[in-house]
């Protein structure tokens, strides 16, 4: 079986930080998005990887490169997105007859993977979600197959979002759909949308069976990137190297310090993930990603992601104050 990993969308809801930086290599939790979803497809024993990228992708070639020089991998450029089928009708070459697993750029998911490679049926990773219209959307029977799926419906007749997981056994078939998108010029919200062709599949007689993901993180934009990390850091237990020494330095765990890092009379966490190399001094700093090689000095973060390389300086205040005084020094208050 191979692994293919659609990694070249360009991350618009994450800017500024996608200007520079692959979504897929933003940092979380300690490691990477996409290093997480390697590591759990590793772990259960798939060791041939295809990435498509686009935008900045020799960073996502680098970074795996570096990262992970066991595995077998293949990079296929989308030169234009055009859609998630679109994307994976360009592995079509290096693919043949294996099975695949394709797992979505920006897809962490909690389930079974072991049970869902050796269950005998091509399977969809699904989830219930509140309002299906922004997603893709299963219909399933009483035994759990699928009886159709559809991209984003106005009207959705279900309420089990496709999450972005697609274990695909009989993949000449997949291909053959695909091409018939391209033939027909069958789009989904003006893309060739990976969903259409899986409902070709299904309407040609091939059957998906569906699992359920127990949790599914969202790491579209920042609020729910932020979100995210806060949860996958309580699961991992968050790191920091026993070799780490921050003079006068409060950790509030759990938390995330890459090597390199010199911390200086702070105070960090909860729910802080620091990339290498960064330096803080006189920082509080709480529910954050602070990315590797920047340089933070006397100032107060919440809820903040700061890219790569970046520098924040504060102000530094000496106050004197009497009894029965309120100051606003963050400018929120009215006159």
């Amino acid at each position: 079986m191979k692994a293919i990993i659609p990694v070249a969308g360009a991350g618009t809801k994450l800017r500024p930080h996608t200007y520079t930086q692959p979504k897929a290599l933003i940092p979380l939790a300690g490691k990477t998005i996409l290093s997480i979803i390697i590591d759990q497809l590793r772990d259960s024993g798939i060791t041939d990887f295809i990435f498509i990228v686009g935008y900045l992708g020799d960073k996502i070639q680098d970074y795996v490169n570096a990262k992970y020089p066991e595995l077998n991998t293949y990079f296929v450029h989308q030169s234009e997105r055009q859609g998630t089928g679109h994307a994976i009708d360009l592995t079509r070459e290096i693919v043949g007859t294996d099975e695949v697993f394709i797992v979505l750029g920006d897809t962490i998911a909690e389930y079974d993977l072991k049970e869902v490679l050796d269950t005998p049926y091509s399977m969809l990773g699904v989830k219930k979600v509140d309002d299906p219209r922004n997603f893709g959307v299963a219909e399933i029977d009483e035994e759990g197959f699928i009886s159709k799926v559809v991209e984003k419906p106005a009207i959705p007749k279900s309420n089990m979002a496709l999450v972005g997981l697609y274990k695909i056994k009989e993949t000449d078939f997949l291909f053959d759909c695909l091409r018939q998108l391209f033939v027909k010029d069958i789009k989904s919200n003006d893309e060739f949308n990976l969903t259409d062709a899986l409902e070709c599949m299904i309407q040609r007689g091939a059957r998906f069976k569906s699992f359920k993901v127990q949790n599914w993180f969202d790491c579209g934009k920042k609020e729910t990137l932020l979100e995210s990390n806060a949860t996958l850091l309580k699961k991992f237990g968050g790191n920091t190297n026993s070799n780490h020494h921050f003079e006068n330095t409060i950790i509030i765990p759990p938390v995330s310090i890459a090597e390199g890092c010199d911390i200086k009379n702070s105070v960090i966490g909860p729910n802080v993930a620091i990339g290498e190399n960064t330096r803080l001094n006189h920082s509080i700093i709480k529910d954050s990603i602070i990315g590797s090689y920047s340089n933070l000095v006397e100032i107060v973060l919440n809820n903040s992601l700061i890219g790569n390389d970046a520098e924040v300086l504060g102000v530094s205040r000496n106050l004197n104050i009497g009894d029965n005084t309120a100051i606003d020094l963050g400018g929120g208050g009215k006159e």
